[in-house]
C-alpha cells in the first residue's frame, strides 16, 4: 500500500479548511484515510498550520510521499527538517 500525506478539504462552500492525512494513494481525496496528522487554515490572517510533527516524521520514515503542498506546510511547521536532518537518524 503506497501512503501519501495529503489533504483532505473540510468546510463549508467557499470557506476551505484542511486536514493534512496519511491516507492511502488510491482513495479518493475525501474519502477514506488512516490517520489525521494536522490541520490548515488558509482563510485566517496569516495562515494558521498546525501539525503534529512527531506523527509527521513518523510516517515519512515508514515511505509516506507528502504533496507538493504538504511538503511546503511541513517545511513552515519544522517537521521537514527533523525528517531530513542526519542527526535524527
Amino acid at each position: 500500500m503506497a501512503v501519501k500525506l495529503r489533504l483532505m478539504r473540510m468546510g463549508k462552500k467557499k470557506q476551505p479548511t484542511y486536514r493534512v492525512v496519511a491516507a492511502d494513494s488510491r482513495s479518493p481525496r475525501n474519502g477514506r484515510f488512516i490517520e489525521i496528522v494536522g490541520t490548515y487554515e488558509p482563510r485566517q490572517e496569516p495562515s494558521v498550520v498546525r501539525i503534529d510533527n512527531e506523527r509527521a516524521v513518523d510516517w515519512l520514515r515508514k515511505g509516506a510521499k507528502p504533496t507538493e503542498r504538504v511538503e511546503r506546510l511541513l517545511k513552515e511547521s519544522g517537521a521537514w527538517e527533523q525528517f531530513t536532518s542526519p542527526a535524527a537518524r
